[in-house]
Protein backbone atom coordinates (compact mmCIF):
# COMPACT_ATOMS: atom_id res chain seq x y z
CA UNK A 1 0.00 0.00 0.00
CA UNK A 2 1.45 3.39 -1.02
CA UNK A 3 1.74 5.97 1.75
CA UNK A 4 -0.22 9.18 1.28
CA UNK A 5 1.82 12.13 0.11
CA UNK A 6 2.03 15.03 2.58
CA UNK A 7 0.23 18.16 1.43
CA UNK A 8 2.26 21.37 1.18
CA UNK A 9 0.11 24.26 2.41
CA UNK A 10 0.90 27.74 1.16
CA UNK A 11 -0.18 31.14 2.46
CA UNK A 12 -0.18 33.78 -0.27
CA UNK A 13 0.95 37.16 1.02
CA UNK A 14 -0.35 39.73 -1.44
CA UNK A 15 -3.15 39.42 -3.97
CA UNK A 16 -1.90 41.34 -6.99
CA UNK A 17 -0.37 40.58 -10.38
CA UNK A 18 2.41 38.30 -9.12
CA UNK A 19 0.10 36.44 -6.75
CA UNK A 20 -2.10 35.60 -9.76
CA UNK A 21 0.93 34.11 -11.51
CA UNK A 22 1.78 32.05 -8.44
CA UNK A 23 -1.77 30.70 -8.13
CA UNK A 24 -1.67 29.42 -11.72
CA UNK A 25 1.72 27.82 -11.07
CA UNK A 26 0.76 26.12 -7.79
CA UNK A 27 -2.29 24.69 -9.56
CA UNK A 28 0.06 23.08 -12.11
CA UNK A 29 2.50 21.42 -9.67
CA UNK A 30 2.96 17.71 -10.38
CA UNK A 31 4.04 14.85 -8.12
CA UNK A 32 3.07 16.66 -4.90
CA UNK A 33 -0.15 17.84 -3.31
CA UNK A 34 -0.14 21.60 -2.76
CA UNK A 35 -2.89 23.94 -1.59
CA UNK A 36 -3.14 27.68 -1.11
CA UNK A 37 -4.92 27.67 2.25
CA UNK A 38 -4.84 31.41 3.00
CA UNK A 39 -4.37 34.78 1.33
CA UNK A 40 -3.42 37.99 3.09
CA UNK A 41 -3.73 41.52 1.73
CA UNK A 42 -4.13 44.99 3.21
CA UNK A 43 -7.16 45.25 0.92
CA UNK A 44 -9.77 42.88 2.30
CA UNK A 45 -11.86 43.20 -0.86
CA UNK A 46 -8.92 42.28 -3.10
CA UNK A 47 -8.07 39.31 -0.89
CA UNK A 48 -11.67 38.07 -0.95
CA UNK A 49 -11.81 38.37 -4.74
CA UNK A 50 -8.53 36.45 -5.02
CA UNK A 51 -9.83 33.77 -2.66
CA UNK A 52 -13.00 33.42 -4.72
CA UNK A 53 -11.09 33.08 -8.00
CA UNK A 54 -8.66 30.48 -6.71
CA UNK A 55 -10.70 28.56 -4.14
CA UNK A 56 -8.69 29.79 -1.15
CA UNK A 57 -10.63 29.09 2.07
CA UNK A 58 -9.30 31.81 4.41
CA UNK A 59 -8.63 35.54 4.07
CA UNK A 60 -6.48 37.67 6.39
CA UNK A 61 -5.27 41.24 6.84
CA UNK A 62 -2.85 40.40 9.67
CA UNK A 63 0.46 38.64 8.96
CA UNK A 64 0.82 37.39 12.53
CA UNK A 65 -2.48 35.53 12.24
CA UNK A 66 -1.19 33.76 9.15
CA UNK A 67 2.06 32.82 10.88
CA UNK A 68 0.14 31.48 13.90
CA UNK A 69 -1.49 28.78 11.78
CA UNK A 70 0.31 25.46 12.36
CA UNK A 71 -0.96 24.06 9.05
CA UNK A 72 0.83 26.73 6.97
CA UNK A 73 4.16 25.35 5.72
CA UNK A 74 5.17 28.10 3.28
CA UNK A 75 4.55 31.83 3.00
CA UNK A 76 4.87 33.22 -0.53
CA UNK A 77 5.79 36.91 -0.38
CA UNK A 78 4.22 38.71 -3.36
CA UNK A 79 4.43 42.11 -1.67
CA UNK A 80 6.33 45.39 -2.26
CA UNK A 81 10.11 45.16 -1.86
CA UNK A 82 10.28 47.14 1.37
CA UNK A 83 8.28 44.43 3.17
CA UNK A 84 10.49 41.47 2.22
CA UNK A 85 13.02 41.59 5.05
CA UNK A 86 10.81 41.88 8.10
CA UNK A 87 8.28 39.41 6.72
CA UNK A 88 11.03 36.90 5.95
CA UNK A 89 12.53 37.21 9.42
CA UNK A 90 9.11 36.90 11.08
CA UNK A 91 8.19 33.87 8.96
CA UNK A 92 11.49 32.15 9.67
CA UNK A 93 11.06 32.73 13.41
CA UNK A 94 7.63 31.09 13.11
CA UNK A 95 9.17 28.06 11.40
CA UNK A 96 7.73 28.75 7.96
CA UNK A 97 9.55 28.24 4.68
CA UNK A 98 9.67 31.40 2.56
CA UNK A 99 9.29 32.06 -1.13
CA UNK A 100 10.53 35.61 -1.69
CA UNK A 101 9.92 37.54 -4.90
CA UNK A 102 12.76 39.43 -6.52
CA UNK A 103 14.62 41.46 -5.41
CA UNK A 104 15.40 39.71 -2.14
CA UNK A 105 15.32 43.02 -0.26
CA UNK A 106 15.83 46.73 -0.85
CA UNK A 107 16.94 49.97 0.79
CA UNK A 108 13.77 51.87 1.69
CA UNK A 109 15.12 54.60 3.96
CA UNK A 110 13.67 53.08 7.14
CA UNK A 111 15.26 54.76 10.13
CA UNK A 112 15.88 58.03 8.34
CA UNK A 113 14.00 61.17 9.44
CA UNK A 114 10.50 61.38 8.00
CA UNK A 115 10.41 63.28 4.73
CA UNK A 116 14.06 62.57 3.84
CA UNK A 117 14.63 62.88 0.10
CA UNK A 118 16.19 59.51 -0.72
CA UNK A 119 17.95 61.04 -3.73
CA UNK A 120 20.25 62.72 -1.19
CA UNK A 121 21.19 59.50 0.62
CA UNK A 122 24.70 58.28 -0.30
CA UNK A 123 24.52 55.14 -2.41
CA UNK A 124 27.33 53.66 -0.33
CA UNK A 125 24.98 53.71 2.66
CA UNK A 126 22.29 52.05 0.57
CA UNK A 127 24.72 49.32 -0.49
CA UNK A 128 25.82 48.60 3.08
CA UNK A 129 22.30 48.53 4.51
CA UNK A 130 20.72 46.54 1.65
CA UNK A 131 23.49 43.91 1.78
CA UNK A 132 23.18 43.72 5.56
CA UNK A 133 19.43 43.24 5.22
CA UNK A 134 19.93 40.41 2.76
CA UNK A 135 22.51 38.82 5.07
CA UNK A 136 20.02 39.04 7.93
CA UNK A 137 17.34 37.27 5.86
CA UNK A 138 19.68 34.44 4.94
CA UNK A 139 20.86 34.10 8.55
CA UNK A 140 17.28 34.06 9.90
CA UNK A 141 16.33 31.18 7.60
CA UNK A 142 19.47 29.21 8.40
CA UNK A 143 18.95 29.72 12.14
CA UNK A 144 15.40 28.45 11.90
CA UNK A 145 16.27 25.54 9.61
CA UNK A 146 13.82 26.66 6.93
CA UNK A 147 14.27 27.30 3.21
CA UNK A 148 14.59 30.85 1.90
CA UNK A 149 13.69 30.30 -1.74
CA UNK A 150 14.56 33.16 -4.09
CA UNK A 151 11.94 33.39 -6.83
CA UNK A 152 14.26 34.39 -9.68
CA UNK A 153 12.28 32.93 -12.53
CA UNK A 154 15.10 33.44 -15.08
CA UNK A 155 17.15 30.79 -13.28
CA UNK A 156 14.30 28.35 -13.93
CA UNK A 157 13.34 29.43 -17.46
CA UNK A 158 13.53 26.46 -19.88
CA UNK A 159 15.87 28.41 -22.18
CA UNK A 160 18.30 29.08 -19.32
CA UNK A 161 18.18 25.55 -17.90
CA UNK A 162 18.78 24.11 -21.38
CA UNK A 163 21.67 26.54 -21.88
CA UNK A 164 23.14 25.39 -18.54
CA UNK A 165 23.02 21.77 -19.69
CA UNK A 166 24.62 22.71 -23.03
CA UNK A 167 27.38 24.62 -21.24
CA UNK A 168 28.06 21.63 -19.00
CA UNK A 169 28.06 19.18 -21.93
CA UNK A 170 30.46 21.39 -23.90
CA UNK A 171 32.78 22.06 -20.96
CA UNK A 172 32.42 25.73 -21.85
CA UNK A 173 34.13 28.63 -20.13
CA UNK A 174 31.63 31.49 -20.13
CA UNK A 175 33.67 34.45 -21.38
CA UNK A 176 30.90 37.04 -21.66
CA UNK A 177 27.15 37.38 -21.17
CA UNK A 178 24.82 40.11 -22.40
CA UNK A 179 21.27 40.30 -21.14
CA UNK A 180 18.42 42.62 -20.35
CA UNK A 181 14.76 43.09 -19.63
CA UNK A 182 12.74 45.96 -21.06
CA UNK A 183 9.12 47.04 -21.37
CA UNK A 184 7.03 50.20 -21.26
CA UNK A 185 6.46 50.50 -17.51
CA UNK A 186 5.61 48.54 -14.38
CA UNK A 187 2.13 47.42 -13.33
CA UNK A 188 2.78 48.53 -9.76
CA UNK A 189 2.29 52.07 -8.42
CA UNK A 190 4.92 51.20 -5.81
CA UNK A 191 7.56 50.99 -8.55
CA UNK A 192 7.75 54.79 -8.93
CA UNK A 193 9.16 55.58 -5.47
CA UNK A 194 12.43 54.54 -3.85
CA UNK A 195 10.86 54.17 -0.38
CA UNK A 196 8.72 51.31 -1.69
CA UNK A 197 10.76 49.83 -4.54
CA UNK A 198 14.31 50.45 -3.30
CA UNK A 199 15.45 51.42 -6.78
CA UNK A 200 14.28 51.71 -10.37
CA UNK A 201 14.78 49.78 -13.59
CA UNK A 202 18.16 48.36 -12.57
CA UNK A 203 16.70 46.82 -9.41
CA UNK A 204 13.23 45.97 -10.69
CA UNK A 205 14.17 44.62 -14.14
CA UNK A 206 17.95 44.28 -14.13
CA UNK A 207 17.86 41.79 -11.26
CA UNK A 208 16.65 39.15 -13.74
CA UNK A 209 19.69 39.11 -16.04
CA UNK A 210 21.98 39.77 -13.06
CA UNK A 211 20.46 36.78 -11.24
CA UNK A 212 20.76 34.54 -14.30
CA UNK A 213 24.39 35.54 -14.89
CA UNK A 214 25.38 34.99 -11.26
CA UNK A 215 23.52 31.67 -11.28
CA UNK A 216 25.27 30.39 -14.43
CA UNK A 217 28.74 31.49 -13.26
CA UNK A 218 28.08 29.92 -9.86
CA UNK A 219 27.25 26.60 -11.54
CA UNK A 220 30.20 26.84 -13.93
CA UNK A 221 32.58 27.32 -11.01
CA UNK A 222 31.10 24.45 -9.03
CA UNK A 223 31.44 22.13 -12.03
CA UNK A 224 35.01 23.13 -12.80
CA UNK A 225 36.64 24.04 -9.48
CA UNK A 226 34.18 23.01 -6.79
CA UNK A 227 33.50 26.63 -5.80
CA UNK A 228 31.23 29.33 -7.23
CA UNK A 229 32.59 31.98 -9.59
CA UNK A 230 31.37 35.23 -8.06
CA UNK A 231 31.08 38.88 -9.15
CA UNK A 232 34.09 40.97 -8.10
CA UNK A 233 33.42 44.49 -9.45
CA UNK A 234 30.84 46.59 -11.32
CA UNK A 235 30.56 49.74 -13.42
CA UNK A 236 27.13 51.27 -14.05
CA UNK A 237 25.02 54.19 -15.23
CA UNK A 238 21.35 55.01 -14.60
CA UNK A 239 18.87 57.70 -15.62
CA UNK A 240 15.23 58.60 -16.20
CA UNK A 241 14.59 58.70 -19.94
CA UNK A 242 11.33 60.57 -19.43
CA UNK A 243 13.53 63.58 -18.55
CA UNK A 244 14.93 63.58 -22.09
CA UNK A 245 14.65 67.08 -23.54
CA UNK A 246 11.35 67.51 -25.37
CA UNK A 247 9.70 64.37 -23.94
CA UNK A 248 7.16 66.20 -21.78
CA UNK A 249 6.17 68.42 -24.71
CA UNK A 250 4.78 65.45 -26.63
CA UNK A 251 0.99 65.37 -26.56
CA UNK A 252 0.73 61.57 -26.39
CA UNK A 253 3.36 59.68 -24.40
CA UNK A 254 3.26 55.91 -24.64
CA UNK A 255 6.05 54.81 -22.30
CA UNK A 256 5.63 54.71 -18.54
CA UNK A 257 6.28 57.94 -16.65
CA UNK A 258 5.71 59.46 -13.24
CA UNK A 259 8.96 58.11 -11.80
CA UNK A 260 9.32 60.04 -8.54
CA UNK A 261 12.93 59.38 -7.53
CA UNK A 262 13.98 56.16 -9.31
CA UNK A 263 15.57 55.51 -12.69
CA UNK A 264 13.64 54.26 -15.72
CA UNK A 265 16.85 53.04 -17.42
CA UNK A 266 20.05 51.40 -16.24
CA UNK A 267 23.13 49.58 -17.54
CA UNK A 268 25.66 47.53 -15.60
CA UNK A 269 28.95 45.80 -16.43
CA UNK A 270 29.91 42.95 -14.09
CA UNK A 271 33.44 41.62 -13.75
CA UNK A 272 33.60 38.10 -12.31
CA UNK A 273 36.49 36.81 -10.24
CA UNK A 274 37.67 34.60 -13.12
CA UNK A 275 37.98 37.65 -15.41
CA UNK A 276 34.80 37.06 -17.45
CA UNK A 277 32.24 39.82 -18.00
CA UNK A 278 28.49 40.38 -17.98
CA UNK A 279 26.67 43.30 -19.57
CA UNK A 280 23.19 44.06 -18.21
CA UNK A 281 20.59 46.56 -19.38
CA UNK A 282 17.12 47.45 -18.13
CA UNK A 283 14.55 49.93 -19.39
CA UNK A 284 10.98 51.00 -18.63
CA UNK A 285 10.83 52.94 -21.92
CA UNK A 286 10.59 50.19 -24.55
CA UNK A 287 7.37 49.69 -26.54
CA UNK A 288 6.10 46.48 -28.10
CA UNK A 289 5.70 44.22 -25.07
CA UNK A 290 8.17 42.50 -22.79
CA UNK A 291 11.71 41.88 -24.05
CA UNK A 292 13.77 39.43 -22.00
CA UNK A 293 16.90 37.78 -23.37
CA UNK A 294 20.34 36.51 -22.40
CA UNK A 295 23.20 35.86 -24.81
CA UNK A 296 26.13 33.70 -23.74
CA UNK A 297 29.53 33.78 -25.41
CA UNK A 298 31.52 30.69 -24.43
CA UNK A 299 34.98 29.43 -25.22
CA UNK A 300 33.51 26.86 -27.62
CA UNK A 301 29.84 27.83 -28.01
CA UNK A 302 27.45 30.74 -28.50
CA UNK A 303 23.94 30.58 -27.00
CA UNK A 304 20.90 32.88 -27.14
CA UNK A 305 18.12 32.48 -24.56
CA UNK A 306 14.75 34.22 -24.73
CA UNK A 307 12.10 34.37 -22.01
CA UNK A 308 9.44 36.76 -23.28
CA UNK A 309 7.62 34.41 -25.68
CA UNK A 310 8.32 31.44 -27.90
CA UNK A 311 7.19 32.89 -31.23
CA UNK A 312 5.00 29.85 -31.85
CA UNK A 313 1.98 32.02 -32.66
CA UNK A 314 1.67 35.10 -34.86
CA UNK A 315 -1.61 37.03 -34.83
CA UNK A 316 -3.01 40.05 -36.68
CA UNK A 317 -6.02 42.18 -35.79
CA UNK A 318 -7.02 45.43 -37.54
CA UNK A 319 -8.66 46.69 -34.35
CA UNK A 320 -7.67 46.16 -30.67
CA UNK A 321 -11.22 45.10 -29.73
CA UNK A 322 -10.99 41.94 -31.83
CA UNK A 323 -8.83 40.15 -29.23
CA UNK A 324 -10.35 42.10 -26.34
CA UNK A 325 -11.16 39.07 -24.18
CA UNK A 326 -7.94 37.11 -24.80
CA UNK A 327 -4.52 37.67 -23.20
CA UNK A 328 -1.70 38.13 -25.73
CA UNK A 329 1.55 38.92 -23.93
CA UNK A 330 2.84 40.89 -20.95
CA UNK A 331 3.13 44.68 -21.30
CA UNK A 332 1.81 44.78 -24.88
CA UNK A 333 0.46 48.31 -25.42
CA UNK A 334 -2.13 47.46 -28.10
CA UNK A 335 -3.83 44.36 -29.49
CA UNK A 336 -4.06 45.91 -32.95
CA UNK A 337 -1.68 44.94 -35.77
CA UNK A 338 0.70 41.97 -35.66
CA UNK A 339 1.59 40.40 -32.32
CA UNK A 340 3.18 37.19 -31.03
CA UNK A 341 0.70 35.84 -28.46
CA UNK A 342 2.42 33.76 -25.80
CA UNK A 343 0.97 30.24 -25.48
CA UNK A 344 2.21 29.98 -21.87
CA UNK A 345 4.32 32.81 -20.41
CA UNK A 346 4.43 31.16 -16.99
CA UNK A 347 6.23 28.21 -18.61
CA UNK A 348 8.52 30.22 -20.91
CA UNK A 349 9.56 32.67 -18.19
CA UNK A 350 10.29 29.93 -15.66
CA UNK A 351 7.59 30.67 -13.10
CA UNK A 352 6.08 27.18 -13.29
CA UNK A 353 9.46 25.51 -12.89
CA UNK A 354 10.38 27.73 -9.94
CA UNK A 355 7.19 26.88 -8.06
CA UNK A 356 7.62 23.18 -8.84
CA UNK A 357 11.15 23.33 -7.39
CA UNK A 358 10.02 25.19 -4.27
CA UNK A 359 7.23 22.73 -3.50
CA UNK A 360 9.63 19.80 -3.98
CA UNK A 361 12.13 21.44 -1.62
CA UNK A 362 9.53 21.80 1.12
CA UNK A 363 8.22 18.25 0.57
CA UNK A 364 11.62 16.55 0.45
CA UNK A 365 13.97 18.85 2.37
CA UNK A 366 16.45 19.36 -0.47
CA UNK A 367 17.91 22.79 -1.25
CA UNK A 368 16.37 25.01 -3.95
CA UNK A 369 18.14 25.81 -7.21
CA UNK A 370 17.79 29.55 -6.43
CA UNK A 371 18.32 30.30 -2.76
CA UNK A 372 18.71 33.28 -0.47
CA UNK A 373 22.44 33.46 -1.05
CA UNK A 374 21.93 34.01 -4.76
CA UNK A 375 19.42 36.74 -3.94
CA UNK A 376 21.89 38.29 -1.53
CA UNK A 377 24.66 38.41 -4.18
CA UNK A 378 22.24 40.00 -6.65
CA UNK A 379 21.42 42.74 -4.12
CA UNK A 380 25.08 43.56 -3.54
CA UNK A 381 25.79 43.62 -7.28
CA UNK A 382 22.90 45.96 -8.10
CA UNK A 383 23.49 48.36 -5.20
CA UNK A 384 27.20 48.48 -6.01
CA UNK A 385 25.96 49.53 -9.46
CA UNK A 386 24.09 52.42 -7.87
CA UNK A 387 27.29 53.47 -6.10
CA UNK A 388 29.18 53.31 -9.40
CA UNK A 389 26.54 55.37 -11.23
CA UNK A 390 26.46 57.97 -8.45
CA UNK A 391 30.22 58.32 -7.99
CA UNK A 392 31.42 57.60 -11.52
CA UNK A 393 33.84 54.84 -10.56
CA UNK A 394 34.40 51.09 -10.63
CA UNK A 395 33.18 49.49 -7.40
CA UNK A 396 34.69 46.34 -5.91
CA UNK A 397 32.44 43.74 -4.25
CA UNK A 398 32.99 41.72 -1.11
CA UNK A 399 34.57 38.32 -1.64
Amino acid sequence: MTAARPTVNVAMIGAGFLAETRARCYAGVTGHDVRIVAVMSRSHDRAREYAHRHGVPDVYRDFDQVLARPDVHVVDLCVPNHLHQWMTEAAAAAGKHIVCAKPLTAFDGAGLPEGTDLRTVPRTRMLVEAAAGADAMVAAAERAGVHLMYAENWAYAPSITKADRLLAAAGTLILEMRGGECHSGSHSPYSREWRYAGGGALLQLGVHPVGAMLHLKRREGLRRDGRPIRPSAVVADVGDLTHTRGFQAQQKRWVGEGWVDVESWGALIITFDDGSRGIVWASEAVLGGMESALEIFGSNTHLICRMEHTGLVQAFAPDPTIFQTEYLMEKLETKAGWSAPAPDEDWAQGHRHAVQDFVECVATGRAPLADGRLGRDVIETVYAGYVSASEGRRVALRQ
